[in-house]
């Protein structure tokens, strides 16, 4: 009973931060895409060829998973995220254990993760979010090495091994750049153990085992796609690992950038003091050292990506709050002063923040009401009104994104201009839009859809969104419907 009173903390408060958005269709673009995505898999459409994306097919299967319950799959997405962040939050708590910490700092650790997820675009079913959870479980075996080494219990670090490495293999294909830290969960395995005493033949099929354990998933769905043909594989490779280089060719304005990173580093700042004094301090060592080569291992790609987009940071809070977590067992007040800080920010902003959803909602059954049988086309804004208004795709490309954008540019494997033309020349009966870009124009998508506009359509609803608004175009020769 005791062991599942921190577990039950975190779940009410977990419910009490993220309850409000519950049913809340338009927390963050990324995640209505996923929802569309998972819904439409269970009518026959795959990854890649029917819908394109980069990101690794494990995603795609959890929301997936979600979307087989009753309703518009909104709240049932949500509430799996909920699970997975409340044991992320548990994980943590026991990784700061091992670092070190008691149990009231190794609370507040798990605590400050829960309340700083929604500070960096984490508030429902971010990746990171479920990726996460895989990390801070592999960085649990992680950080029980050095006894295990001291011990010289090599059965038990083999089995550790393989447990992390399996679990990192699940997080890379949720998201590919969880590998670095696998890598690092693999390495210090090695580390320990020899450590432990086993000898090299014994280390290197472990070597073996272990990375094919890591790697297991994504051959898997390597193999599925190689199965389906020569067409299907290409499509899978192409959008997992070649347009990711492709997309490098763009880039962000470095003012922009620059403001990114420094809102992340102030979001960070105080778990950061907190994860830097545990480390100066050396306290508990061995584990904290791990626990430090654990952040390094999740910074190496935030860095190497280079855009600082907010929950491009999320990674970054398992390892950063369970060294901090060493630190507020040492400091509780100060602990509570900083989670207490973090509430009120996150207090500030949901009080700020416009409530869009019914807007949003109410354009979707307009768009919904005025398509009939034909597919419309949403060119700027919420991918999520597909799936709202149980409308057919006009393309594979359906995140908005994609082709009226310049960052995709170049990055699809089609000209996205072309393909914008194409689907304009089926004549969608509504075109969804905005006010204004909400990134730089891929100019060539943006004239077409422009002059179409201007020829072919009306006005007939809008709706805030943000600090723009979402536009409903209906086609001249179509009649309203209320």
């Amino acid at each position: 009973m005791r062991q599942a009173a921190p577990l039950f903390v975190l779940l009410l408060l977990a419910l009490a931060l993220r309850g409000p958005d519950f049913g809340n269709p338009i927390i963050h673009t990324d995640e209505q895409y996923y929802v569309l995505v998972g819904a439409r898999m269970w009518h026959g459409a795959l990854p890649y060829i029917d819908l394109w994306d980069r990101k690794p097919i494990g995603l795609f299967l959890i929301y997936a998973a979600t979307q087989r319950f009753p309703g518009d799959g909104i709240l049932a997405y949500q509430l799996v995220a909920l699970l997975f962040a409340v044991l992320t939050a548990w994980a943590i708590g026991r990784a700061a254990r091992l670092a070190g910490a008691n149990a009231a700092g190794a609370l507040l650790g798990g605590a400050a993760y829960l309340v700083w997820l929604p500070l960096l675009s984490g508030r429902a079913g971010q990746a990171p979010v479920f990726f996460n959870l895989f990390m801070a479980v592999g960085a649990v075996l992680l950080l029980r090495l050095p006894v295990l080494a001291r011990a010289g219990a090599t059965r038990a670090i083999l089995l550790s091994g393989a447990g992390a490495c399996l679990l990192a293999g699940l997080a890379i294909q949720t998201k590919y750049t969880p590998a670095v830290e696998g890598a690092l969960f693999g390495l210090a395995h090695l580390y320990y153990l020899h450590r432990a005493g086993a000898r090299g033949r014994v280390m290197l099929g472990a070597a073996a085992v272990w990375l094919a354990l890591g790697l297991a998933p994504t051959v898997a769905a390597l193999g599925y796609y190689w199965h389906l043909g020569p067409a299907a594989f290409q499509a899978f490779w192409y959008d997992n690992f070649a347009s990711i280089v492709a997309r490098g060719a763009y880039s962000y304005p470095p003012d922009l950038t620059a403001r990114r990173l420094a809102g992340i580093s102030a979001q960070l700042l105080l778990p950061a003091i907190c994860a830097g004094v545990a480390v100066k301090r050396g306290w508990h060592g061995a584990e904290v050292r791990l626990a430090t080569a654990w952040l390094g291992a999740a910074l190496v790609p935030f860095v190497l990506l280079g855009v600082y987009f907010d929950h491009y940071a999320l990674p970054l809070l398992p390892p950063l709050l369970t060294l901090a977590a060493v630190t507020f067992a040492r400091h509780r007040r100060i602990a509570l002063a900083i989670v207490a800080a973090g509430l009120t920010v996150f207090a500030v902003e949901a009080a700020i923040r416009p409530d869009d959803a019914p807007g949003v909602r109410a354009l979707a059954r307009v768009v919904k009401t005025n398509s009939g049988d034909e597919c419309p086309y949403v060119f700027i804004g919420d991918a999520i009104v597909y799936q709202l208004a149980d409308a057919c795709l006009p393309t594979a490309y359906a995140f908005p994104s994609t082709l009226a954008y310049a960052p995709e540019q170049g990055a699809t494997g089609i000209d996205e201009a072309a393909e914008v033309r194409r689907i304009l020349s089926r004549r969608p009966p509504v075109i969804v839009s905005a006010s204004r870009p909400l990134a730089d124009w891929n100019a060539q998508s943006h004239a077409a859809v422009a002059a179409a506009l201007a020829r072919d359509y009306r006005p007939v609803f809008s709706t805030p969104r943000h600090d723009y608004r979402a536009i409903v175009y209906l086609r001249n020769d179509r009649t309203l419907r209320r």
